[in-house]
């Protein structure tokens, strides 16, 4: 069995692991924070993941890439630029969330503590990403799954104690949410840190190559940035969307409250089940990413299409199983929530969205392999515009309201998977069938 089904198979296991227990915390969070509740938690957490990740730099990345295409020998002049990179970087992105955070009216709703549980976040992140960047790029992805996991266990052990102990206000309870967040990433950085050090210490014996900082950095950033453009254009457009959604249902003679609620349904119910099986596609994502880079730089394109191939049947393989078992099990699936018709309507709607998004996961992954991360965030820019165009247009009209949202969602997914798969053909010089490639491949000798 070789490196890439092997990586698969490990973060598939621990992702699958990971998802029952997120299954099982949103389902506390749900019961603890009601309808209201879940509505106001899913709506900040989009700006809290914006924060985030404008302080990650998308380093795991862009350091997994350089990894995968570079000599080991230049591994440990890069990592120690990167990390002078990530200590200025984080220093300049904390003092600018304490100053910009209290002037953010998203947050005047919430517990005040809130804005201080951001700011920690954000030099736990942005060091985590050396340390993941790293173990994706070497494709040790037994490190990988084990923190994934872990963030889960803590966050779920933590919740299931402050709620089982405790009985709290519902901004209290919100509070308590986000900080359990922080706490199982904390987690998270102390063990992923001690494994790298590790990992640091075999490699001091090595020959090593030194590389100019500015070299480092331009590299580095070269991937960084597009992506980190691209994470943080998905960021804005989820922060927008719950807003956008109660805009548009309120423009529609949906009462304010009637309206969170509804979104609460859609964010916290309906797409959290129907992204359960995405762990899969989030593996094949962290793994094609080193895999597709390594052979796109050797030229080596007979590998980047067995890979694409590979990727599209074990997705199609899990996916639809996987839709047809929501659809079928909608209403039993969202009663472990709550018992809400309208939640089970929505997860049956938005079987084409789920379907879609588990291809666009590999897709993506292969685009940024090849290098062609501008042409993915135009893809994904011209796909929400159209998206969010259709969800406001059609979701204010009184005799559509939610199911104009959900047809905007699924136009959008549909669109953005079409656009990646015609501009890997493309690069690729094969078709739609993904045959008549007439790339000369460099073979390894």
């Amino acid at each position: 069995m070789n490196r890439f089904v092997k990586g698969i198979i490990l973060l598939s296991i621990a992702a699958f692991f990971a998802e029952c227990l997120e299954f099982v915390v949103n389902m506390i969070l749900a019961r603890e924070l009601g309808e209201h509740g879940m509505g106001l938690y899913m709506s900040i957490l989009p700006t809290i993941f914006l924060i985030i990740v404008i302080a990650s730099l998308e380093l795991p990345i862009s350091i997994s890439k350089f990894i995968a295409e570079s000599n080991p020998k230049l591994h440990e002049s890069m990592l120690r630029h990167a990390f002078r990179m990530t200590a200025i970087f984080t220093a300049f992105s904390t003092a600018a969330a304490s100053i910009a955070l209290p002037f953010i009216p998203v947050f005047d709703t919430y517990h005040p503590f809130i804005k201080g549980i951001v700011i920690g976040l954000i030099p736990v992140v942005a060091f985590t990403s050396i340390a993941r960047g790293y173990f994706m790029g070497v494709q040790k992805m037994g490190k990988i799954a084990i923190a994934n996991a872990l963030k889960k266990i803590i966050q779920l052990l933590c919740l299931f104690l402050f709620f089982q102990w405790y009985s709290f206000e519902l901004d209290m309870a919100v509070l308590i949410s986000l900080f359990v967040l922080v706490v199982s990433d904390v987690v998270v950085l102390v063990y992923l840190y001690s494994q790298f050090i590790m990992a640091r210490r075999a490699m001091s014996g090595q020959q090593h190559i030194h590389l100019r900082g500015k070299d480092v950095r331009k590299r580095l950033l070269a991937v960084s940035i597009p992506t980190t453009g691209l994470r943080i254009f998905h960021a804005v457009v989820n922060a927008i969307e719950p807003f956008l959604v109660k805009g548009a249902l309120l423009a529609a003679g949906v009462a304010g409250t009637a309206a969170i609620d509804q979104y609460g349904m859609l964010a916290g119910v309906a797409v959290t089940i129907g992204s359960f099986p995405a762990f899969i596609a989030h593996s094949l994502m962290v793994v094609m990413i080193p895999s597709i880079s390594e052979a796109y730089a050797l030229s080596q394109y007979d590998i980047v299409l067995k890979r694409l191939k590979q990727s599209i049947f074990i997705t199609f393989g899990y996916g639809i199983p996987a839709v047809w078992i929501m659809f079928q099990f909608a209403e039993p699936l969202t009663h472990l929530f709550f018992h809400s018709p309208e939640a089970q309507y929505y997860l049956q709607l938005l079987w084409p969205y789920f379907l879609f998004h588990l291809f666009v996961m590999p897709l993506q992954a292969c685009l940024i392999g090849m290098g062609f991360v501008k042409e993915a965030f135009y893809h994904n820019v011209w796909s929400h515009i159209v998206a969010l165009s259709m969800m406001y247009v059609l979701g204010s009209m009184e005799n559509l309201q939610m199911l104009g949202i959900i047809l905007g969602m699924n136009t959008g997914m549909i669109l953005l998977t079409s656009l990646h798969y015609t501009q890997i053909c493309k690069a690729l010089r094969v078709s739609v069938f993904l045959t008549g490639g007439n790339r000369t491949p460099r073979i390894e000798g």
